[in-house]
């Protein structure tokens, strides 16, 4: 039986301009998710065109990393066993690419609903649209669905179906459990925030979803299948995801909006962030703790407050802080070269990745 190519039709790609290339399949998946769903759930026209501004709105206009490094990884993978790296296999990573793009927009939407944000990319996120408000919300579970939609239409037919199906559904438990964590910090006392928890937050909540699953759709598309190899491959990766959110929430305060693409509110939300935890717990004095325990988390972005305690995060020389902890991590990260090519996987996919991260100011 001659199965029909599901990317039939689908524009070359041009692993020279890889950002371009992939950038238009994002409009296929679009197109592709939309345009029967009058037929098969009998969708009126307006709520068609509500979808298809809605996934326009959400899934474009990011960095497009975590996508992008699923071709990477692929490509780079591919060549080390030997094997041939042609349209369609680009075309397939890239497909896989966007399914985690689309995972991180279903989880930006409800994320910045719960988290009451302002900003997103550079614009009003989604809910504070005048006509979407609470829609917001199952427009998040839509587009976790379309993720799905889009592997059964994309690799049914593939061996390793079933294990991009499970990749997707634990890494998006995963990435809800530490969701969970972070949203708890609610219900908890400012001593509770500890380094610990920290990291569990931005291990669950980005780490995994950020960095090892671009690599590990990578690996299971070129056919690895070695348990050991993916053991290899995740203790680097999770090590990057950490260390990316501690640069996050630096940023958070020593960033700007233009930088960053949205307005940092870590101070106003209470969250239990890398700046707190190191100010809180090993340097502020009892004065400054006394203050933190009162305005922490009780003030608005640029209020006095906030603004008094990004100012005691200057003074506490958090900048030098966190100067050693990144060339720390990044020296922790490289020692873990050799297990990784003892896993037979080149060690040329986690540089790409470190060298997008290490020192990034945006």
């Amino acid at each position: 039986m001659h199965l029909r190519n599901p990317r039939e039709g689908y524009p070359k790609y041009n692993a020279q301009d890889s950002a371009g290339s992939f950038t238009k399949i994002c409009d296929k998946l679009i197109d592709e998710c939309v345009r029967d769903l009058d037929k098969t759930h009998e969708l009126p026209v307006a709520e068609k065109k509500w979808l298809k501004k809605m996934l326009e709105y959400n899934t474009k206009g990011g960095k497009m990393n975590r996508g992008l490094m699923v071709v990477v990884s692929g490509e780079k993978i591919f060549e080390s066993k030997g094997l041939p790296v042609d349209s369609d296999a680009l075309t397939k990573l890239a497909v896989l690419g966007w399914c985690i793009e689309w995972l991180q927009a279903w989880l930006l939407i409800a994320d910045d609903y719960m988290d009451d944000s302002q900003t997103r990319r550079g614009q009003p996120c989604w809910y504070k649209i005048d006509n979407v408000k609470q829609i917001a919300i199952n427009d998040a579970f839509i587009v976790e669905m379309f993720v799905f939609r889009v592997l059964k239409r994309h690799f049914w037919a593939e061996p390793y179906y079933h294990q991009l199906v499970d990749l997707f559904m634990e890494t998006t438990f995963q990435t809800e459990t530490g969701q969970l964590l972070d949203l708890q910090c609610m219900n908890l006392g400012l001593d509770d925030f500890t380094e610990k928890r920290w990291e569990l937050i931005v291990k669950y909540k980005t780490a995994f979803y950020s960095f090892y699953l671009p690599v590990a759709l990578g690996m299971t598309v070129a056919g690895v299948d070695d348990r050991k190899a993916y053991d290899a491959a995740r203790e680097p990766l999770i090590q990057m995801g950490i260390y990316f959110q501690a640069q996050d929430d630096f940023l958070d305060c020593f960033g700007t909006p233009e930088q960053i693409g949205k307005i940092g509110t870590d101070i106003q939300d209470k969250k239990c962030g890398w700046l707190f935890v190191k100010a809180y717990h090993s340097l502020a004095s009892p004065e400054q703790k006394k203050y933190l325990d009162k305005h922490y988390g009780q003030c608005k972005v640029d209020s006095e407050e906030e603004l008094a305690i990004r100012k005691m995060y200057k003074d506490l020389k958090l900048e030098d802080v966190y100067q050693k902890y990144e060339q720390q991590s990044y020296d922790g990260i490289m020692a873990m070269q050799p297990g990784v090519e003892a896993a037979n996987l080149p060690w040329a996919v986690f540089d790409v990745f470190l060298k997008k991260v290490y020192k990034r100011s945006k």
